[in-house]
Parts: C-alpha cells; structure tokens; sequence
C-alpha cells in the first residue's frame, strides 16, 4: 500500500520507512508536523496515514486535528493514530466521526511487526482498529452504573475483540466459539446497551463507541 507517515521522531520515521519498504509498501512521504501532513495527503492521496498524536508546535493533539481534517477532506485517505501513551479523549474523538478506516495504537505496538502490519491492513480495507491496551484500561474504568457493567464475561470479550477491529468470524477463531454464537452475543450487547434500530445506523459501531466512551 501507499503510506505517508508523520511523526517529529526523525529516528522513528526512519525507522517506519525502513519496517514498511522490507514488508513491501511505499512511503511516498515522511514529514514531521501536521501542515507537511495536511499537504502531502492532498499531492499524494495515500491509501493509509499513520500519524503521531503530538507534533510541534505544542506537541498536544496536533496529529489528531491533523487526522480529523484528513477525514473530512480526503474519506478515501485511512487514518493511523500513534500515541506514547493510552489518551481515551484523543481516541474516542478519532473514532466517533464516520466510521471505518481509523485506527489508535499504542507506539509500542509497533515493534510487533506482524501486528501492526495486520493493523494497516485493517484500516486501509475501511476497518478500525483499537489498541488491546486502550481496550483493556476503558474497561477497567466501568462502574455498576455503566451499562457496560451489565455485560457478562463472555460479552465483555466479545466488544473487546470488536473493539479492536476483529470481524465476527475472527472473533469466533480467537473465543472458540461458533460464529452464530458471536453474532448472538453481540445481538445481546447491542440490546443492553439500548441501541437503536434505525435504518442507516450500525448498532455494532454504535456498540464500539459507547465503549470507547466509557
């Protein structure tokens, strides 16, 4: 695939440069802060951009007004958020536009290769992706108050799974369970969170973001 990547990290762009060209992509552009970014997506068109949350000049969500302007302007463009560490505003404000062809991951998780290679994919074929750790501490945050909190084990792993990009027949292959069982679960978490069904919404999406709301 096409990337641009965007990072004021000379050593980790050099570094993602060299990781993605031996997987066999193209960088067609790396650059350091997001007016580089806004303008390289608009020559280039790239089919994913992975970008840094914080880039100069305040190194506060830069990267994230950078990647939302993206979507509005280019919706074929996916969109890879890379943050140090887990920011739950930062992540619910990427993914709570129009879904599809997003993703948030942790920087560590770059260093497994396949993974986050797996990762780009996902965003690029219009999925959304969602670091395991993000996941893991949102869920921890619920409370006997939150909907969440009514789910059972089995379904709390099941929108763990969702939430992080797996379609139903991955999450099937990972929990061991039949894919009928998964979308029965998901039916029910839908149903608990009282979702709508209303013609042109995903309950499934709508599902996500209410978890990523927390």
């Amino acid at each position: 695939m096409r990337l641009i990547l965007a990072d004021d990290s000379v050593l980790l762009r050099e570094g993602l440069v060299r990781l993605l060209h031996d997987a066999g992509h193209e960088v067609v552009a790396a650059v350091g802060d997001a007016p580089a970014l806004l303008a390289e997506v608009g020559r280039q068109r790239p089919d994913v951009a992975v970008v840094d949350v914080r880039m100069p000049p305040s190194h506060r969500d830069e990267g994230v007004r950078a990647a939302l302007e993206i979507r509005e302007r280019h919706p074929g463009v996916g969109v890879l958020l890379l943050s140090q560490y887990v920011e739950k505003t930062y992540a619910a404000t990427l993914l709570g536009g129009r879904p599809g062809g997003v993703g948030y991951l942790l920087k560590d998780r770059v260093s497994e290769v396949a993974e986050f290679l797996r990762a780009l994919e996902r965003v690029r074929s219009g999925g959304t992706v969602v670091d395991p750790e993000v996941v893991r501490q949102l869920l921890a945050r619920t409370t006997n108050t939150d909907p969440l909190a009514t789910l059972s084990p089995r379904e709390s792993q099941v929108l763990d799974l969702l939430a992080q990009g797996f379609v139903n027949a991955a999450v099937a292959e990972r929990l061991h369970i039949s894919l009928s069982t998964v979308e029965k679960h998901v039916n029910a978490i839908t149903d608990k969170l009282d979702l709508p069904r209303e013609p042109g919404y995903s309950r499934r999406v709508l599902a996500i973001l209410r978890y990523l709301d927390g």
